[in-house]
């Protein structure tokens, strides 16, 4: 690459929420070098050849075309730049936050989940930068988990408090009180953002529990007037 190049890309930090509240990060299996067949984030280059009209087009066709996947909630977190990130020479990547439905499958034997502590705590090393990348975007999420209602684009539209605790935990890394999380709820009804839908669902074990469906303002968020850890 001549020295006055510099690679842009777009990378995406996707999670998926399975239980018993664990964060699992999607990665693909690289087709190419630098790092052929090792595991990374899911990104595309972008340049000139390419037809993304911005940052957020080239977003969209990375989840399209690489990772193969559809986010109910998708931001950008940061944009990242060095001569050391990448062996080529000096690059930048901006970073994105993708939340998945639980039920998010996958298409094709590149593709994979592994539990976001693997990542995190080093157990699963990633090549380039990515583990620190990852690292930004869940501290993007906790740090919103703490003063909105993002931890609930991990849930099914249709879902339970009980559902809905677990959420905001496994994003928090800490216990929520159920009844602080239940008013925070209630406040979103209030608002329009959260429904009653007058089911329940029935589980093997347990007391029924009220439906309740997400409807959040595109490309919004609900902001709370307080913390849930209060």
């Amino acid at each position: 690459m001549n020295n006055a190049q510099i690679l842009a890309s777009v990378d995406i930090v996707a999670l998926r929420l399975t239980a018993p509240q664990r964060l699992e990060l999607l990665l693909i299996r690289r087709a190419r070098e630098p790092f052929i067949e090792q595991w990374a984030l899911p990104g595309v280059l972008v340049n000139g050849r390419c037809a993304d009209a911005s940052l957020d087009a080239a977003a969209a066709r990375a989840l399209d075309e690489k990772a193969r996947v559809a986010p109910p909630h998708l931001e950008q977190v940061a944009t990242v730049g060095s001569a050391s990130r990448d062996p080529r020479g000096w690059s930048m990547s901006t970073i994105y936050l993708a939340l998945l439905c639980p039920t998010t499958g996958l298409e094709g034997d590149d593709l994979r989940f592994i539990d976001l502590d693997e990542v995190l705590e080093g157990r699963q090393p990633l090549p380039f930068d990515h583990a620190a990348l990852v690292a930004q975007a869940y501290a993007r999420l906790t740090a919103k988990a703490v003063y909105t209602a993002l931890p609930l684009h991990l849930l099914q539209p249709r879902f339970t408090v009980t559902e809905a605790l677990a959420a905001f935990e496994a994003c928090l890394g800490q216990a929520v009180q159920h009844t602080t999380l239940r008013g925070r709820l209630e406040r979103m009804k209030e608002k329009g953002w959260i429904v009653d839908t007058g089911e329940k669902n029935r589980p093997p074990m347990g007391r029924p529990q009220t439906l309740l469906e997400h409807r959040p303002e595109p490309g919004r968020v609900f902001v709370f007037d307080r913390s849930v850890l209060v």
